[in-house]
């Protein structure tokens, strides 16, 4: 099993010398032993517990009864989105279950498209809206038309941190804790590197929440004092295309073998690497070995299970967190508090997806079920 980690170092006076392309300092080395071992038992204990893939349920198993006769909206920032669209097939497939009508408008990726599938979304007159991966601030006009109707409001990452939300004004919202996935990627990487290793990040700085998640995944690779930054690939997500095999092809010439794992905010970086790496030659199991730190979409998943050129994943169980927002809207309609749920995060690799593309763990339905009756 193979990982891709990056590293961002928390002091000032390194990442001043760590910045986009920039190398290790003189006498950095991935060789020799390594000076961590207690981080590495740390990663160890975690990364095993994340890797399991028979946990049992740790979400509810009580709370209201099904209400019935309830609509919503699901507002997606771009069903081109394989999160945005994995989420919204769960509230699909839970509101059958519960016995409500779902209806999906394409915000199809602009501001403008967003802004119109809010404004329709509540001329419908739901009983609930979900916010489908965008931020509520950029239709904070809709937010409060549908805050003064009466209609509740749910994200799916809309904002940074899950459970109920003030301004914007969320009942809740549904997602994995960004600091548990920045410390099991850094994690993964200390204890699949035996505490020597050479990383490059990938990430896109123009964007809050995921600065944010490499400088929570810089913190934790530098607990352990043999892992090295060589370089900090700022590449804005849209760019990404582009940007990417130009970068990686840079970076492969400029470190060579002491490049030995990668850790990008997103995995759809490591689609856009794979031509440079196949064109400089290199082995697709690794290295560099590259991990995902969040989203798990399936082509991350057919990269991991074929080993080519990516070892690993951090994926959201966008079924689940589908379920678990129509049993909280279940909870808005009766009068009850949000669960407080928070989904554990979990690591996916060829030795423990057993071919799937998608991390669906088990326990959920039937919870759920029993908690509506039905």
């Amino acid at each position: 099993m193979r990982f891709v980690s990056a590293l961002l170092l928390a002091s000032a006076t390194v990442l001043a010398g760590c910045e986009r392309g920039s190398p290790s300092g003189p006498g950095d080395s991935t060789t020799g032993p390594s000076g961590c071992p207690a981080a590495q038992a740390k990663a160890q204990s975690a990364v095993r517990q994340a890797e399991r893939t028979d946990a049992p349920w740790n979400g509810p198993t009580s709370g209201p009864t099904a209400v019935s006769g309830r609509t919503l909206v699901y507002v997606a920032q771009t069903m081109t989105n394989p999160g945005v669209a994995g989420a919204a097939n769960g509230v699909r497939e839970a509101a059958r279950v519960i016995g409500w009508n779902v209806r999906v408008i394409d915000g199809g990726g602009t501001p403008a498209g967003i802004q119109a599938a809010m404004s329709e979304a509540v001329a419908l007159k739901p009983s609930g809206i979900v916010i489908g991966g965008f931020d509520p601030h950029t239709t904070s006009r809709q937010v409060a038309q549908a805050d003064a109707a009466g209609i509740a409001l749910i994200g799916w990452h809309a904002v940074p941190a899950p459970g109920p939300s003030r301004r914007p004004k969320l009942f809740t919202n549904v997602t994995t804790r960004v600091e548990d996935v920045a410390r099991i990627s850094a994690q993964w990487v200390i204890l699949h590197s035996g505490g020597r290793s050479g990383v490059v990040l990938f990430t896109d700085d123009s964007i809050p929440f995921a600065r944010n998640k490499s400088d929570l995944i810089g913190r934790e690779l530098a607990t352990c004092s043999g892992v090295r930054l060589l370089a900090r690939a700022n590449i804005p997500i849209p760019d990404a295309s582009s940007r990417t095999p130009q970068e990686v092809s840079s970076l492969l010439s400029r470190f060579d073998t002491r490049w030995t794992h990668s850790v990008a905010i997103n995995d759809l970086y490591f689609a856009d690497a794979a031509p440079a790496f196949r064109a400089a030659g290199r082995d697709p199991s690794g290295p560099p070995f590259n991990i995902g730190a969040g989203d798990g979409d399936p082509s991350a998943f057919q990269r991991i299970n074929s080993g080519r050129y990516q070892s690993a994943t951090v994926p959201e169980p966008l079924s689940l967190q589908g379920w678990q927002i129509v049993d909280e809207f279940n909870r808005a309609f009766s009068g009850r508090p949000a669960s407080g749920y928070v989904a554990p995060v979990h690591i996916s690799t060829a030795d423990n997806s057993d071919g799937a593309t998608t991390w669906d763990p088990s326990g959920y339905r039937e919870a759920y079920r029993g908690i509506w009756g039905r």
